[in-house]
């Protein structure tokens, strides 16, 4: 009364459509409409098959659905690659060693007028510096530059890069520069009356630096033609806005790399 025995016959031996992922440049035919092309991408959940005429259609990913070398497949779409990894940068925009640890201080030094151009060359060049084992060390003013320099009796491997606001053709600053001559000192600098004017006002959030009349105090000048009582809390607010070298003026960039390049060259 049950008919035949439903265990009987080759029932475990069910046919099993293969699974094929619709990479492209894959040439199926699509088992309803007989549309032969290859796979050419996606569209609305659909592959995209175009033909040897130029001729696109989109077909829905269904089981069984296509025909790869005359045998049913199930087409599906490829899980995406994952994505590269995005490469690291430093502040200064140099590319990030991952997993190197700062060196032991070398003997060259970088020399910075002041502590604010000392922060700020940390906060851009730090990442790099301990990578190479250098020291930035703020002077208090270069007014004596010359005898620092023979105290501190640079050489081939214990050089010194001097970092110089303002320096330009005919300043006191030029003249200070021009007494150091030892090949083992190389001093560069910026045109900026300050460390503060070598970060660009738009990242502070102006639309330019204050024109200070000469004679007056520069920082304390700045100050109250942006209605902030203390040079301190316009420092704070300076160094807040910089977060690499975009921050900073191409002048500061450029002689800050020479002075890296300077140090760190290796003693012959």
């Amino acid at each position: 009364m049950y008919g035949e025995d439903v265990l009987s016959g080759n029932w475990r031996r069910r046919k099993v459509i293969p699974e094929v992922d619709a990479e492209p440049g894959l040439v199926v035919e699509d088992a309803g409409a007989g549309f032969c092309g290859a796979v050419v991408g996606f569209e609305y959940g659909a592959v995209v098959l175009e033909d040897r005429h130029g001729k696109r259609r989109n077909f829905p990913l269904e089981p069984a659905g296509f025909l790869l070398e005359g045998q049913l497949v199930t087409l599906r779409r490829p899980a995406a690659a994952p994505a590269a990894p995005r490469q690291q940068r430093t502040a200064s925009g140099s590319v990030a060693v991952a997993g190197v640890k700062a060196q032991v201080a070398k003997a060259s030094r970088i020399w910075v007028e002041g502590i604010h151009d000392a922060a700020l060359v940390e906060r851009i060049w730090g990442d790099d510096l301990r990578i190479e084992g250098v020291v930035v060390e703020p002077l208090d003013g270069i007014d004596d530059l010359a005898g620092a320099v023979r105290d501190f009796r640079p050489s081939r491997g214990r050089r010194v890069g001097v970092l110089v606001d303002h320096l330009v053709p005919g300043s006191k600053e030029s003249r200070i520069v021009a007494a150091v001559t030892d090949p083992n000192v190389l001093v560069t600098g910026h045109p900026y009356i300050d460390v503060w004017q070598a970060v660009k006002p738009a990242s502070v959030g102006l639309r330019a630096w204050p024109d200070i009349p000469r004679g007056q105090d520069w920082k304390e000048g700045v100050c109250r033609a942006v209605g902030i009582a203390e040079p301190y809390e316009m420092w704070r607010r300076i160094l807040a806005s910089v977060s690499s070298y975009k921050d900073v003026e191409t002048p500061l960039i450029n002689a800050m790399e020479r002075l890296i390049d300077f140090v760190t060259e290796p003693a012959e």
